[in-house]
């Protein structure tokens, strides 16, 4: 059974930071890209970083370029999201979720989610 179990969010200041971290089981976690998406109520899931499955490779959107960056420990089949500067636009609940591909979508059903909430 697969279970991706996010964590690390809370409430911070905006310029502050937080570390994102998703515990995943059930599936070969190595052999797979994974990738953190974030959403707000009312609108749509938005993919925020996704990184290669050796973790040589990573890639993120504009929107977080430079201040947020992806890594993985494929040994404790964990994925990070280490957010710095984070702003008030950057709350949201964040997910994690493997993928066969760069283009292709979320492989597993959502866990929980962690909450962050960039605020004064």
């Amino acid at each position: 059974q697969v279970q991706l179990v996010e964590s690390g969010g809370g409430l911070v200041q905006p310029g502050g930071s937080l570390r994102l971290s998703c515990a995943a089981s059930g599936f070969t976690f190595s052999r797979y890209i994974m990738s953190w998406y974030r959403q707000t109520p009312g609108k749509e899931r938005e993919l925020v970083a996704t990184i290669s499955s050796t973790g040589g490779t990573t890639r993120v959107p504009d929107s977080v370029k430079g201040r947020f960056t992806i890594s993985r420990d494929n040994a404790k089949t964990t994925v990070y999201l280490q957010m710095n500067t984070l702003k008030p636009e950057d709350t949201a609940v964040y997910y994690c979720n493997a993928k066969l591909s760069w283009n292709a979508g979320p492989m597993y059903s959502w866990g929980l989610g962690t909450q962050v909430t960039v605020s004064s």
